[in-house]
């Protein structure tokens, strides 16, 4: 092979070197510790406090030697304080900005095997609310800038590092905070935010990567029917309760209509390479018009239908004042997420025509806490400079693993600093498995190699993104 220049060939060998390592010892037990640390800090809404985290892991940062001068730790109030830091570069291009949050979602002990504020390693896995969502990304870039700064290892730009606040609920949301407030520290030309995308894998058999470049909107409507109420004895057909329950089924049974977005578009082009089973009809979906007896049956399964739908469900009920009276007011939340380019007012329009009964009033309230924007933002472009190393890597590591493009259909972060300016690709080398996916649920969990593997890979990835000679990898081994 002929190189074209020596800096190139200084890639190659540093990169041919670094991908033959395993993770060292030294790096493991600081990333364990990182995240044991991080997991038994109690960062929920109602009695936690990320402050506490954010404190902790700057405490980290200085005895790594990073000066007072590039941590900040600031926020809204005593217990929703954000931590930013700053490693350093050559300044060849504009910063890039690393995003997490430390706030987790409730749990309680009762629900769980283990202390949900426990790490606990059990059977081959990491136990704790947060190993997935998302406090094993927060220690995996904290390890991987501590590792740059041990090393000297000066980036071709800054690289920016905010664990924030309330991306789970609250009022105080960090990154939102930070972009009215304090927009200069952490202005970037792009974001890699670690809440999102990463390797879906089989029985510990990685699958495909997936790289979360869109998501959709998110928001909560609330439904209310109220009645004049009486006596229980002398029962009427105008029941609260009942008409609710009524708009509610129809509303089970309606499907928004099936689109495609740049980055979705993307998402079924390629898997349709990767899926031998399903290619047929996701080929189909692609055509000019779709093939609607395909769509239908892709939509069988709910991350597909979820995909190619904006969709709205019922997530919480209330109804009633006594045991012994009519009930006078009936309500629903229903929770929308929105495929990009609708906003909430024209789904709350559609819930009134799916709802079909005047008397069942539907109000927006917005998000969680009421804070993210109010309209959706147009996907960000593919661009080469984050997805050729990220390939490059990913098959240093995983021969052969297909990286797909796709549209997260939860919500994240990505909503803040996309309407900002700052295109955002959700990017994580964790590998979970498709029947495994415990985000908010109970005994969330997360392979302890799969843990490791994903340091490693951050570490790879993030160097060869902003290495000064370059991105070149060698071929695969």
């Amino acid at each position: 092979m002929k190189y074209r220049n020596w800096s190139t060939t200084v890639a190659f060998l540093f990169l041919a070197i670094a991908s033959q390592a395993q993770i060292d010892d030294a790096t493991q037990q600081l990333s364990h510790d990182i995240f044991k640390q991080l997991i038994e800090i109690n960062t929920t809404d109602s009695v936690g406090n990320v402050t506490t985290a954010s404190e902790a892991m700057a405490q980290r940062f200085r005895d790594a030697g990073f000066p007072e001068s590039d941590l900040q730790i600031l926020g809204p109030n005593d217990r929703k304080k954000n931590l930013v830091i700053r490693l350093h570069g050559s300044g060849k291009h504009k910063p890039v900005l690393l995003n997490g949050h430390l706030d987790v979602v409730e749990a309680h002990r009762e629900d769980w095997t283990t202390d949900p504020f426990q790490f606990v390693e059990k059977d081959g896995y990491y136990y704790g609310r947060g190993t997935q969502d998302m406090k094993d990304g927060d220690a995996i870039m904290v390890t991987t800038l501590i590792r740059f700064k041990k090393q000297g290892f000066v980036p071709d730009r800054d690289i920016i590092l905010a664990l924030t606040a309330d991306e789970e609920g609250g009022t105080s949301n960090g990154v939102d905070w930070l972009l009215k407030n304090h927009r200069e520290l952490i202005d970037a030309d792009f974001v890699l935010n670690h809440d999102g995308g990463g390797v879906l894998s089989d029985h510990g058999k990685p699958q495909f990567m997936t790289v979360d470049a869109s998501e959709k909107l998110y928001s909560d409507y609330q439904l209310t029917v109220t009645n004049p109420g009486g006596h229980s004895s002398m029962p009427v057909p105008d029941n609260a309760i009942y008409r609710l329950a009524d708009g509610l089924a129809r509303l089970e049974h309606y499907q928004f209509p099936f689109e495609l977005t740049n980055i979705t578009r993307a998402y079924y082009e390629r898997m349709s390479k990767i899926t031998p089973e399903r290619a047929t009809d996701m080929r189909a979906i692609l055509n000019h018009p779709p093939d609607m007896a395909a769509v239908a049956r892709l939509s069988k399964d709910p991350i597909d239908n979820s995909i190619m739908h904006t969709t709205c469900v019922a997530t919480r009920l209330n109804g009633g004042h006594a045991n012994n009276a009519l009930p006078q007011t009936a309500q629903a939340n229903v929770n929308c997420r929105i495929i990009p380019g609708h906003s909430p007012e024209e789904i709350r329009q559609e819930l009134e025509k799916v709802l079909a009964d005047p008397k069942i009033s539907v109000k927006d309230m917005g998000a969680i806490g009421g804070v993210k924007p109010r309209r959706s933002y147009a996907p960000p472009p593919l661009r080469p400079d984050v997805f050729q190393p990220l390939e490059k890597v990913v098959n240093s590591m995983w021969p052969g693993l297909p990286v797909v493009p796709d549209m997260a259909t939860g919500a994240s972060d990505a909503v803040y600093t996309n309407a900002a300016g700052m295109p955002t690709y959700c990017i994580s080398g964790e590998a979970i498995d498709r029947d495994d996916i415990r985000w908010h649920g109970k005994d969330e969990r997360v392979r302890v190699e799969s843990f490791y593997r994903a340091v490693e890979f951050y570490y790879q990835y993030l160097k060869t993104l902003t290495s000064p000679v370059g991105f070149p990898l060698p071929p695969s081994r």
